[in-house]
């Protein structure tokens, strides 16, 4: 379980966060809404453990073991992973060659690669020449042979077309549901609701939670009145 209490995170001493409080269960998804600049990114990336992003209060535990102090590789041995919303190009490694490092599982690897239809891919130096939903996928395909027990994914339909995204949605549903996995996951777009069933959905606004709901709910919501009602936390479909 993912249990954020009432943390403030602050980047080259500009403070980000305000007191944001999460919590996420066992096999939990939940989405996170929230315009440009309001600290999603900020969130996730403090849960990850990345260097600059200092918490200044508040803790983050995960499955019962705080994570304040704990290095990034430590977190991952915990089984906490990231996509990330611009991966870097990997000159001089081949796809096929970090999917062996990540899994032993020859035939595993194979399954994987077929379902995103990354097959001819895996040949290929990791995300050259690749377009923005094949880095995507690539991304994916890398996150879930780590399996890990949290997925942070970081707006996954970011630069990626309704095809990519419904390609990804179906594999991550699947594999989250088969390992009893947790997401939390930032969109902008909402498109990834149409293939993964979020549990709970917050947005969060001006570094703080503003209201929280369905996920469905909130994002129609958004979508009629914009963010500046929930600013004002004027959703009525706010739990």
């Amino acid at each position: 379980m993912l249990e954020v209490k009432n943390i403030k995170v602050s980047v080259e001493s500009k403070p980000i966060l305000h007191g944001v409080s999460v919590d996420l269960k066992e096999n939990e998804v939940m989405v996170l809404f929230g315009p440009n600049g309001s600290g999603k990114s900020t969130l996730i990336k403090a849960v990850m453990g990345f260097s600059g992003y200092n918490i200044t209060s508040g803790s983050i535990s995960f499955n019962g073991k705080e994570l304040n102090s704990l290095s990034i590789d430590e977190r991952v041995k915990l089984g906490i992973g990231i996509m990330y919303q611009h991966p870097p190009k990997i000159r001089g490694i081949r796809l096929r060659q970090l999917a062996g490092f990540l899994s032993k599982d020859k035939d595993e690897i194979e399954n994987l690669a077929e379902k995103l239809s990354l097959k001819d891919h895996l040949d290929r130096e990791i995300n050259l020449g690749f377009s923005g939903g094949e880095i995507k996928r690539a991304e994916l395909f890398q996150l879930i042979l780590q399996k890990p027990r949290l997925f942070l994914l970081d707006e996954p339909e970011s630069g990626v077309d309704i095809e990519n995204v419904s390609i990804m949605g179906k594999v991550l549903s699947t594999h989250l549901k088969e390992y009893w996995a947790q997401a939390l996951i930032i969109t902008h777009t909402g498109y990834i609701l149409d293939h993964i069933d979020g549990n709970k959905s917050c947005v969060m606004v001006d570094g703080h939670i503003s209201c929280s709901g369905k996920p469905r709910e909130i994002f129609k919501f958004i979508q009629e009145n914009g963010y500046d009602k929930c600013r004002e936390c004027k959703c009525p479909v706010s739990s």
